[in-house]
């Protein structure tokens, strides 16, 4: 069994499937325009490290939640801590978790307490339209806490009305740990999708809910989840757009943050999103868009679950946000202007009582007068009431050799600000250091891409530097981690990859995407017998695999990823899903971790074995 699972990845490999990583069915991605940039550019037009994927090819993929769609993303370092999308971290190119900033359609959603609940994302994967991920600094861009990179969470409404419900359920046939109930480990996922809409408004609904009893002792997650996006025509050239979320989410966190001490630990998380935007077209040249939005999240941290009465730590952050951007269309290229404003707030009976204020403006312009070039080049202007000023310039240029090879380069800068939680945790396990400086990069990347109707190659390099790098150490398991500046922090990475899609004939399609990411930092020095968060758990090594094929109704995706972590031995993952449409109906069927590997993603919490899922999906569309 386990050399059939090995040799089906080389069988895909050695036929041709499709484009770019995420391609659609329904749209080429080349008429995609990217939100990554204020400007916004169709995405054969980019001249940045960014991957999409659609939502024709989540709804194929061997996947349950968000957090495991990006595991299949070049580069992206998904380090979860159990299956149903309970928690997860979510790294780039090697950075570390708070590095990476995280938006839902544009509104930025990490979490100022801690990163580990910057994913506390309250849509479900049927409401998904698009993934974005763009790789490499982007504080020109977003502004602060993109260090490393940015993952863009857009959803749509559309105009007429469907519906569409998924039921899921699965398990390891697995028996509980002793002292943790009885029964076999197993879960289930319910979800539902409206959109309602005409030519003037248009309304996105989705709520769901995933409940587990654990793979291991005190693991049990369940939560809930609802979502609302909505847009209204105010006129020809008005538009405004409505967003709200909420979700709370309760698990049995052994092993989380604090092992072997905190086995009975466990911890409830309830975030809730609210923004409100428009679009003013005040003439054919120039646009407005301003927004509102406000982030809440209460996290209570029970590190006995049975004793409340002490080491409990309960959190409360409020963020509001307002910004202006503006795009001016000239004859000599397009120009972007804008600013925002941010208010971070945490009452905690842990971190204390802090705020603080942070405000950006920034400028950008976008030009293709030269011939065969594309050029973005701006700057994000930052004051923050803890960390000063500073200015984080950037520029990239795509060079078109052909009408099918591109080159790119480019160069940018961006800041990290430390979470309340690195600067003021007193826990048993990790405590916080309030004398932190910020982190601050540069990278500089190059690029070479050929792109065709049925096929592409892609290969890059980058190196990164960034200064006042935050790790947190330890001496020995009898102390707590803590977070300390280590000066400089060096990061060279290669990646490559390709597809191709081959239409076989008669009603049969073949596809696959292969990627490979090599990253090498360079040693940090520590003192004899410290141990670190960031060298245990940084990627090396990173093998992705994505294979589909259809035949009429009936459909095969196949996902491997091969890892190799610094100070871990690798490990393969091989999923695979089987699914069969009939008329509204689709059914399926999934294996994860079909060769049943051991493996860590993060910290001391041990992933499930080889896991089984079945599911039907009922989509109804109003004709």
């Amino acid at each position: 069994m386990k050399r059939l699972f090995l040799i089906l990845p080389i069988v895909a490999l050695s036929v041709s499937s499709k484009a770019q990583i995420g391609t659609s069915d329904t749209t080429s991605l080349g008429e995609v325009v990217i939100s990554e940039n204020r400007l916004q550019i169709p995405f054969n037009k980019r001249n940045r490290n960014i991957q999409i994927i659609q939502r024709e090819d989540i709804a194929k993929m061997p996947v349950r939640s968000i957090n495991e769609v990006l595991s299949y993303i070049p580069g992206v370092d998904i380090r979860q801590r159990g299956p149903f999308g309970t928690q997860a971290d979510v790294n780039i190119d090697g950075g570390s978790f708070e590095q990476t900033l995280i938006l839902i359609n544009g509104v930025k959603v990490s979490d100022v307490q801690t990163g580990h609940h910057s994913m506390n994302i309250p849509i479900s994967l049927d409401a998904v339209e698009r993934i974005e991920v763009l790789k490499g600094p982007a504080a020109r861009v977003y502004g602060i806490n993109a260090l490393t990179g940015a993952i863009n969470i857009i959803t749509r409404p559309q105009v007429g009305t469907d519906v569409s419900v998924r039921v899921q359920g699965g398990s390891s046939f697995s028996g509980k740990d002793e002292g943790d109930g009885k029964g076999i480990y197993g879960g289930g996922d319910i979800q539902a999708v409206a959109n309602i809409g005409n030519t003037h408004a248009q309304n996105l609904i989705s709520v769901g809910g995933a409940k587990s009893n654990g793979q291991r002792y005190n693991s049990g997650t369940e939560n809930l989840r609802a979502f609302y996006q909505g847009k209204y025509a105010l006129g020809v050239r008005d538009e405004l757009d409505l967003m709200a979320g909420y979700i709370h989410n309760a698990f049995g966190a052994n092993g989380y943050y604090a092992a072997p001490g905190d086995k009975e630990s466990h911890e409830i998380v309830k975030t809730a999103l609210v923004s409100v935007g428009s679009t003013h077209q005040l003439s054919n040249n120039f646009s407005l868009k301003p927004r509102l939005s406000y982030r809440g999240n209460k996290d209570d941290y029970r590190y006995f679950r049975n004793d409340l009465s002490t080491a409990r730590s309960e959190h409360e952050t409020k963020v509001y946000s307002a910004e202006l951007n503006s795009i001016l269309h000239t004859r000599i290229g397009d120009f972007g202007f804008g600013l925002e404003s941010r208010y971070e707030d945490v009452e905690s009976t842990n971190l204390g009582d802090h705020n603080r204020y942070n405000h950006g403006v920034y400028a950008e312009y976008k030009t293709e007068a030269i011939d065969r070039v594309l050029l973005n080049i701006g700057s994000y202007l930052n004051y923050n009431t803890q960390y000063g000023w500073q200015v984080f310039p950037g520029i990239d240029v795509g060079y078109s050799i052909t009408n099918n090879w591109k080159a790119s380069f480019s160069v940018g800068s961006s800041q990290r600000i430390p979470t309340y939680t690195d600067l003021y945790l007193v826990q048993k396990g990790n405590i916080g250091n309030a004398a932190l400086k910020s982190e601050n990069a540069w990278q500089y990347e190059l690029a070479l891409r050929y792109e065709k109707s049925d096929i592409y190659l892609q290969g890059g390099a980058f190196y990164r530097n960034i200064s006042n790098f935050i790790d947190r150490i330890r001496g020995n398991v009898s102390e707590p981690y803590q977070p300390f500046n280590f000066g400089n922090n060096k990061m060279f990475g290669l990646n490559i990859g390709f597809g191709q899609v081959i239409p076989i004939g008669d009603g049969q399609r073949l596809k696959y995407d292969v990627s490979y990411t090599y990253l090498k930092p360079k040693e940090m020095t520590y003192a004899d017998n410290v141990t670190s968060m960031f060298i245990v758990e940084s990627l090396k090594h990173q093998t992705l695999l994505r294979a589909l094929y259809q035949i009429n109704k009936l459909d095969f995706s196949l996902g491997s990823r091969w890892i190799k972590r610094e100070l871990h031995k690798p490990y393969f993952i091989t999923d695979l899903r089987v699914g069969y449409g009939l008329n509204q109906w689709n059914f399926y069927v999934e294996g994860t971790n079909l060769l049943d590997a051991s493996y860590k993603e993060t910290g001391a919490v041990p992933m499930p074995g080889r896991w089984y899922t079945m599911g039907v999906r009922y989509h109804w569309k109003q004709k």
